[in-house]
């Protein structure tokens, strides 16, 4: 493969955007006392500017942010000519449960509102491969909440629900009332757990909480962790990761992993990750923003004080640090955390202490089984995964719902964040496998680094996969899973992933611009590439259409609302027969609305 190059016009957008800096004379949004939300509110509104290093918050938190403030529909004007409201019917009392291409695309959330539901995450229970739990951000009940999804027949109807969390009462006093990044995971046992922030939008307080399904009950509802009489009847106490009352802090980004290999010295553990945003150290606000640790070694009832285990790396971390050390990799967002077969915990995060704006890295950490993980001297030190070449077009865009600060795709308007798409996953012999997409091919005239207002596609945008073989200390070469001779020079974005145990085949889904004239109307759909030996010397590749049609593109013309978001991240999960599951958020909505639910595939591998 070809090394990637930094061409002369993309140098000169790099120099030119680094020299921008917060503007003159702004002020945060009323009303909001957690001070990296409002500055996140305030790059988003075009108020101030991203700073050179500082990563950005999740969709999820953003968008509740948003709602609150009214301006939701509002970024754009009120577009004329919005189409009739459709007319939904349904029949009996089990839902709008809804099928497409004859039940290979099945939506999972059963509400019929036309409300968002998007950011998703599916999990088999090792005990009983159809059992199957999935999450989303959802805004049934206002922007922005956390949903769940169950299966007892491996995906071919499920139920739904909003778990209690918002009984939870923060430390200062106010009861959440917004969740975002729900996150969910089974245990050996067969145990459910699900996760979410919790935050209130006047409030300087927020939290990570976990909620527990005990075996049996298959995720049908959530519970206390606690192992208190009449368990199961009881909502709280929740299983507490982290709780603050900084205003300088917020929690964001989290995902929780069980080790689910009944002979692991450390079977049934819980661990979680997420990144921690400091506006006290740093180049102004979301100048910090390390990845954390937690454990859980009882159920989720109690967890261990969070670490910091970004560490530090005086190779590839050079630019810019909020710490005393000059070299630590505290500019993160995005983190992944798995569990080898033998007990390893590994866990991948996006790095941005580079010197050149847009060119970031991924990068791994690990505990080994041996060690107690709630100790920061039990994790190796950061590895170099890849670097990620970021560089696509600046909104804001009118015309896609392209927020200010972010990176989008035109015609798409939907925020894009390289960081938080890699995903991770190991085989039963130890290697690890990685997948992410980025913009090294992207060219005039998408514009990298420019205005999204004024990019214009072909945007080659690609998905791309590495492996190791010593437990992350060294990759192979970067596998291009989307080149431009099989696929043209279309987009194909957000990413997920898993290897299956033996090793034997790589399962990467990603949203794909290819079929059609979609690179140009911006529809999508989803593909699902099989890598066949992806750790050998010649790899073979194989690749299904997992979605039946085209889904149409959402802005502000067809749906103000939800334009501009289609989640920070897909997932693709294996069962226990080694079978491909895939989530993702559709735009086919109900009564022949653009509007985003969530589908789920069951392809053969």
């Amino acid at each position: 493969m070809k090394s990637w190059k930094i061409r002369p016009f993309l140098l000169v957008a790099i120099a030119a955007i680094a020299l921008i800096g917060p503007q003159a004379g702004v002020t945060s949004a009323p009303n909001i006392h957690n001070k990296v939300l409002a500055r996140g509110l305030d790059i988003e509104l075009g108020k101030a500017q991203k700073q050179k290093y500082q990563q950005l918050l999740s969709s999820g938190a953003m968008y509740a942010l948003l709602q609150a403030s009214g301006q939701l529909g509002a970024m754009s004007g009120s577009p004329a000519g919005l189409p009739a409201a459709p007319v939904i019917s349904q029949r009996g009392t089990q839902g709008c449960a809804v099928s497409l291409g004859g039940g290979t695309n099945i939506r999972v959330n059963q509400d019929c509102s036309l409300r968002r539901q998007a950011e998703e995450v599916v999990t088999a229970n090792p005990k009983d491969p159809l059992n199957l739990i999935a999450g989303q951000n959802d805004s049934r009940i206002g922007f922005n909440h956390c949903g769940y999804d169950w299966s007892f027949d491996g995906g071919t109807t499920w139920g739904d629900q909003l778990p209690p969390f918002f009984q939870f009462v923060l430390l200062d006093g106010h009861t959440a009332d917004a969740c975002s990044d729900p996150t969910a995971t089974f245990d050996a046992q067969g145990n459910a757990y699900i996760g979410g922030l919790l935050f209130d939008i006047t409030s300087a307080a927020n939290a990570f909480v976990v909620a527990k399904s005990n075996a049996g009950i298959g995720g049908q509802f959530y519970h206390t962790p606690q192992a208190l009489s009449f368990q199961t009847y009881r909502d709280v106490p929740l299983g507490l990761v982290a709780n603050d009352n900084d205003g300088n802090i917020f929690n964001d980004k989290e995902f929780i992993v069980a080790d689910a290999t009944a002979d692991s010295p450390k079977a049934n553990n819980v661990y979680a990750t997420w990144t921690r945003f400091n506006a006290a150290t740093g180049a102004g606000v979301g100048g910090d923003s390390p990845i954390f640790f937690s454990q859980s070694t009882n159920g989720g009832a109690t967890w261990s004080p969070g670490i910091e285990i970004s560490g530090t790396n005086a190779t590839f971390c050079t630019a810019f640090s909020g710490e005393a050390n000059t070299h630590a990799c505290d500019q993160d967002q995005g983190s992944h955390p798995i569990v080898g077969t033998g007990g390893t915990v590994y866990v991948a995060f996006g790095n941005g202490n580079t010197p050149l704006l847009g060119i970031n890295q991924h990068m791994i950490v690990s505990c080994p089984a041996s060690a107690d993980c709630s100790k920061a001297t039990s994790w190796t030190g950061p590895a170099k995964i890849s670097d990620d070449i970021g560089t696509q077009p600046i909104g804001p865009d009118p015309a896609t719902g392209c927020p200010a600060g972010r990176q989008c795709l035109p015609p798409n308007g939907y925020r894009l964040d390289d960081l938080v798409e890699g995903s991770l996953s190991v085989d039963s012999a130890g290697k690890l496998y990685f997948v992410w997409a980025d913009f090294r091919n992207g060219h005039a005239p998408c514009r990298p680094l420019s205005k999204a207002s004024t990019a214009k596609p072909p945007c080659d945008n690609d998905v791309f996969y590495t492996f190791s073989t010593d437990g992350g200390v060294t990759w192979g070469a970067t596998v291009n899973l989307t080149p431009a001779a099989v696929f043209g020079k279309n987009a194909q974005w957000q990413p997920w992933s898993r290897v299956s145990a033996d090793g034997s085949k790589l399962f990467v889904a990603y949203y794909d611009r290819h079929y059609g004239t979609c690179e140009t109307d911006g529809c999508n759909d989803i593909t699902m590439a099989t890598v066949g030996g992806p750790a050998s010397g010649s790899p073979s590749f194989r690749y299904q259409r997992l979605t039946t049609s085209s889904m149409p593109n959402l802005v502000p013309a067809n749906n103000p609302v939800e334009a501009g978001f289609l989640g920070d991240y897909m997932w693709l999960s294996v069962d226990g027969d080694g079978q491909p599951l895939i989530v993702w958020a559709d735009t086919r909505g109900l009564g022949g609305a653009v509007e985003e639910d969530v589908y789920f595939a069951k392809p053969t591998g």
